[in-house]
């Protein structure tokens, strides 16, 4: 058993700070840029968002039987964050930098710009994030320490959700006021709202670049931080299908992997309509970053509380108990929200972030576990196969709640800057409300499936 020392952790999960901050940035902002800013259909901004992602999860399995199959002097992972720092930045700065300079403003030349951009950057995070993810069992074979390995990243996690959250507006905001007052434009004036939004669309571009070299910084950080140990590891010797094929023939991970694509759609439902919900319900979107910042600082508080949990009741309790709470959430602001108003969508935010606190670690530390399962049996590694299609699920999972989203947005009439209809309010409290609950309810079923305790565990690593 491989035991790691707090600097190894914090070396290991210092990366999930650039990774959930461009989680969250993209969750929460890329349709409403879209959509609000570039001034891209709601329906077209969710099939760019699907497109890309779907390229993205095609190309997360590709990128794990690679790094499966690495061979250099820093490891079979830890390349690909050296590499990849810089084409992070560029792609997230050139994604948030909108195509004016083309000259062209049609609607399907903004689609193909969305789509192109957005893969350029999930291309770049693939590079990054299926070596890294695939790290964890690399680093240690303890059944607890991966919780524990896990807590950490989490907990660096939440700084970078926070970091995503928080830092949207105020980095816009503060660029387009800087520049207004320059030119002696009123933020104010109505005839000034092209100008203004010029200059909210360079305020993204200085977004883009700022998250970009933040993220750049913690991919060499993490690069540093870490040594893979070395051992006696059997590479794969199977093609690109028959590796993804014996993937699916691991019974705990594909009841773990099909629980987690359940829990990325109902997530993705939430936090792309967190926005609309603000700004459209309450007519208040400067109260997007607060409830954002409630929810986060909540579930960080949570994530250690987690840890104890799942090491008093299992792994996959603590996921259920993740699932209920944010889905009596939802239910509650979808009944209540619009009547009891802000303070109790605010209270809403801090009772789900009990359930956000408690969805980060449970996933990620059973993950290993069914890796080792098939180690076991098989007696060849293959992590990067298994998190190049963990990821795939989820990307598809948040490809389809993304088309999802743009879809219903659109039925119910939504129409950017404007007082919406009773349809549109109604389509953005059934995005927050009752699908994402239905969903959160399946996936506490399907889990419960899930055979793989600490009793199992243990005496599988015995038998090696």
């Amino acid at each position: 058993m491989t035991r790691l020392t707090v600097r190894q952790k914090m070396g290991f999960g210092i990366f999930d700070l650039g990774g959930n901050m461009l989680f969250t940035v993209l969750g929460f902002w890329s349709i409403n840029f879209l959509t609000d800013t570039v001034g891209l259909a709601a329906a077209l901004a969710g099939a760019a968002v699907m497109l890309s992602t779907i390229w993205d999860a095609v190309t997360d399995p590709v990128m794990g039987y690679v790094s499966d199959r690495t061979h250099s002097r820093w490891g079979r992972r830890r390349p690909y964050l050296l590499f990849g720092a810089l084409p992070m930045m560029l792609s997230l700065w050139f994604f948030f930098t909108s195509p004016d300079y083309f000259g062209q403003s049609s609607q399907s030349f903004l689609f193909m710009w969305a789509a192109l951009a957005l893969m350029l950057v999930k291309t770049a995070s693939t590079i990054l994030n299926i070596p890294y993810s695939s790290l964890t069992p690399e680093l240690t074979d303890d059944y607890h320490e991966r919780s524990t390995l896990n807590g950490y990243r989490f907990g660096f996690a939440v700084f970078g959700t926070m970091l995503g959250a928080a830092a949207v507006q105020p980095i816009v905001d503060t660029v387009k006021n800087k520049l207004a007052a320059g030119h002696n434009v009123s933020i104010t004036d109505p005839a000034a709202a092209e100008q203004l939004m010029q200059y909210q669309k360079t305020g993204f571009s200085v977004l883009g670049l700022i998250l970009g070299a933040v993220f750049a910084v913690v991919s060499l950080l993490c690069f540093f931080g870490t040594k893979e140990k070395t051992r006696n590891i059997v590479m794969p010797k199977e093609g690109f299908f028959p590796t993804y094929r014996a993937v699916f023939r691991n019974r705990p991970f594909v009841i773990l992997f099909c629980t987690y694509a359940l829990h990325i759609v109902a997530l993705t439902f939430l936090q792309s309509i967190l926005v609309y919900y603000t700004e459209y319900v309450y007519q208040k979107p400067e109260m997007t970053t607060l409830a954002m910042l409630m929810l986060l600082v909540t579930a960080m508080v949570f994530i250690p509380v987690s840890v104890l949990v799942s090491k008093k009741i299992g792994k996959k309790f603590t996921y259920q108990i993740c699932f209920a709470i944010l889905g009596s959430a939802c239910l509650l602001i979808f009944f209540l929200g619009h009547i009891l108003g802000p303070n109790f969508f605010l209270a809403m935010m801090v009772y789900g972030g009990i359930g956000i606190g408690f969805n980060y670690v449970a996933p990620f530390a059973m993950v290993p576990d069914t890796i080792e399962y098939d180690a076991v049996k098989t007696g060849e590694r293959k992590e990067g196969a298994y998190y190049g299609m963990w990821t795939f699920i989820s990307k598809l999972g948040a490809a389809l709640a993304a088309f999802l989203l743009g879809i219903i947005l659109s039925v119910g009439a939504y129409v950017p800057h404007a007082v919406q209809s009773d349809s549109a309010i109604l389509a953005i409290r059934i995005i927050i409300g009752p699908l994402p609950a239905l969903i959160f309810c399946a996936a506490i079923i399907l889990v419960q499936r899930y055979p793989l305790d600490e009793k199992t565990f243990n005496e599988l690593i015995k038998g090696k």
